[in-house]
């Protein structure tokens, strides 16, 4: 396979490891936000959110937790967290392989995550019911 979590998590690439069990790993990002931005991967393969086992899912944001935790309690600088997934190219998932971001913040940071704008024809309640809807029946 030609994933390079794979291959990190197999020791044939480097990581900078600061967690590891039998289920989810976690390693320093490369090009981080902040010093201390963690990526958080299940130990399979799973190229999207919606592929990963459940417990897995949970596995990760217990081991997020955790992390959080660790760097509060370091002296890195943080203030906060953001805490995200992107699921998918068009989203800005760079590398196919899911894993959830740990991305320590403080104020003057410079940095800026989050939506920019939202679609307003989209927040009359009655579209809202029918989104709703359409998710639901689909679950």
């Amino acid at each position: 396979m030609d994933c390079v979590f794979c291959k990190i998590l197999s020791g044939e690439y480097q990581g900078s490891f600061v967690y590891r069990d039998d289920v989810v790993t976690a390693f320093l990002d490369i090009a981080p936000v902040n010093r201390g931005h963690v990526l958080v991967v299940p130990n399979i393969h799973c190229e999207r959110f919606a592929d990963i086992p459940s417990e897995i899912v949970g596995h990760m944001f217990q081991a997020a937790q955790k992390i959080t935790g660790g760097i509060e309690k370091s002296e890195l600088n943080s203030e906060g967290f953001n805490i995200f997934l992107s699921d998918g190219e068009i989203a800005g998932q760079e590398v196919p392989h899911s894993h959830l971001h740990i991305a320590p913040r403080f104020k003057g940071d410079g940095h800026k995550i989050g939506f920019s704008h939202h679609d307003s024809e989209e927040s009359v309640r009655e579209k809202l019911e029918v989104t709703a809807k359409i998710i639901s029946n689909n679950l």
